[in-house]
């Protein structure tokens, strides 16, 4: 019996619903239902938890036992790429993104409001200060002063990502929100509707989604724009701008970044170490990792970058999209036509495997972002489908296995450097598929579902819990 199986018995076994199964272990229902279905596993601390209050061995739980991982259950469609690429400041999509976005609209709610107050509770109470939660939150609110109150004791049954905001007329309660960011940005609000995004694409795997292309002559980002509309690409221009923008401050940024690593900014010494007899291939290397420095330094610092598709990779496509741009200069929209077919390659990534850190590591992440920045080159030098999916395929297979292990939980040992090396093996990927598209054995869609099952079978410790690897051994 796998761990999903045992968590559902156990449950069922005393008449729990999710609900108050997670809200018995301080988790939300949320999370039970991701055990229960084989999609995440609960941190050791949670672990504990579960085995004292059912008082149930450990060991009941740990005992090894043949693995049988099953597909991701696959529902039709996928959602738009407005909802892969968002714009929002770092670190953190949940930490950061969600909180400036529930604030912001809760400014706008209370405009009259003289002051505000943010209680922060569950994993926004734990790891909020690294993740610079207060910060973000501070900084929306101003001109206006805002309380931060981190609450450790607090129980957060419907969401660990839970915070409460006030706003007040002086002395006065004006009103109160409870909100919860579940993730990329998004945010529930209790009381109000809950957005669902709507599904806009009819087909969910590549091989489909190629046959469709064959069948009609048409190229992938002619896939996007038929079902996203003409619309799709005043969008896909916010995003470049935004990247540029990221890129941008980046290179005119130094010191040294938040978080007590002592890690400085070396974005712009990369992009000034220019030799009078620099070959080709140094200058390529020096130019595309200063750019994937750049935006990961900005999401570090919390600057403004965008989700390509996480937080945590969203330096590797604007570099490798910045690099070929100035050294074939091709048009904006032939840029915006790479960004749609990345698109693509991260919303199959997305719908039929994960691209969390949390749930299958970094290959999932930074991964998954080489795939997408593999994928974009192909689409702007016009090569063939076949061609665009061996790069995706060759990016992500040589990154299976690779860990989320987070140095103090912050976005930059190993996570900067990763990018650089990301995109540099996105431009490497997109050179191999060049020659021997013909040879490949392995599909898109395999390579995918080979992420998704490594990604269930690493260690917590690897899944950004920061209790393994470089994490663990850091002093």
């Amino acid at each position: 019996m796998q761990f999903s199986e045992k968590i559902r018995t156990l449950r069922q076994s005393h008449k729990l619903s999710q609900a108050e199964f997670g809200e018995r272990v301080n988790v939300s229902n949320r999370a039970v239902s991701k055990w229960e279905s084989g999609a995440a596993m609960p941190s050791t601390e949670t672990l504990l938890t579960i085995a004292e209050e059912f008082e149930i061995p450990l060991d009941y739980f740990l005992r090894t036992e043949p693995a049988v991982t099953e597909k991701k259950p696959k529902e039709p469609g996928m959602e738009s790429l407005r909802e892969l690429y968002k714009i929002g400041k770092g670190p953190s999509s949940s930490h950061t993104m969600g909180p400036e976005k529930a604030a912001r609209l809760f400014m706008q709610e209370y405009q009259n409001a003289t002051r505000f107050k943010a209680v922060l509770m569950g994993s926004l109470a734990k790891t909020g200060r690294g993740h610079r939660t207060d910060f973000i939150i501070e900084e929306t609110f101003l001109p206006k002063p805002c309380e931060i109150v981190f609450d450790m004791k607090t129980a957060t049954p419907y969401h660990p990502n839970t915070m409460q905001l006030f706003a007040y007329q002086g002395d006065t309660e004006l009103g109160m929100w409870e909100v919860y960011s579940v993730g990329g940005g998004s945010i529930e609000i209790k009381g109000q509707e809950v957005y669902i995004p709507k599904k806009v694409y009819p087909l969910n795997s590549f091989a489909e989604i190629a046959d469709y292309c064959r069948k009609h002559d048409m190229r992938l980002w002619q896939y996007v724009e038929l079902y996203e509309g003409v619309e799709i690409w005043d969008y896909l221009s916010q995003i470049w701008n935004a990247m540029l923008n990221a890129i941008q401050e980046g290179l005119s940024n130094e010191g040294v970044l938040f978080g007590g690593l002592n890690v400085h900014r070396k974005a712009k010494h990369l992009l000034s170490q220019r030799h009078i007899d620099e070959n080709a291939e140094t200058k390529e290397n020096r130019l595309v990792c200063a750019y994937a420095f750049a935006v990961s330094e900005q999401n570090a610092a919390s600057g403004t970058i965008v989700t390509a598709p996480t937080c945590g990779a969203c330096g590797i496509l604007p570099a490798v999209l910045k690099y070929v741009k100035d050294k074939r200069g091709f048009t904006e929209i032939e840029i915006l036509h790479g960004i749609a077919t990345a698109g693509l390659i991260g919303n199959l990534i997305k719908t039929n495997a994960s691209i969390s850190g949390a749930e299958c590591g970094c290959q999932a992440e930074v991964g998954s972002a080489c795939a997408m920045a593999a994928a974009a080159i192909g689409e702007i030098y016009e090569m063939s489908i076949n061609q665009i999916e061996y790069a995706a395929e060759i990016a992500i297979e040589h990154h299976l296995g690779l860990t989320c292990d987070p140095i103090r939980g912050l976005v930059q040992i190993p996570c900067i450097e990763r990018n650089a090396v990301a995109a540099m093996r996105a431009i490497n990927a997109i050179n191999l598929a060049n020659f021997l598209t013909d040879t490949r054995k392995i599909s898109f869609d395999v390579v995918v579902q080979t992420m998704y099952e490594t990604g269930k079978d690493l260690s917590h410790r690897y899944r950004e819990t920061s209790e393994g690897g470089l994490a663990k051994l850091y002093e």
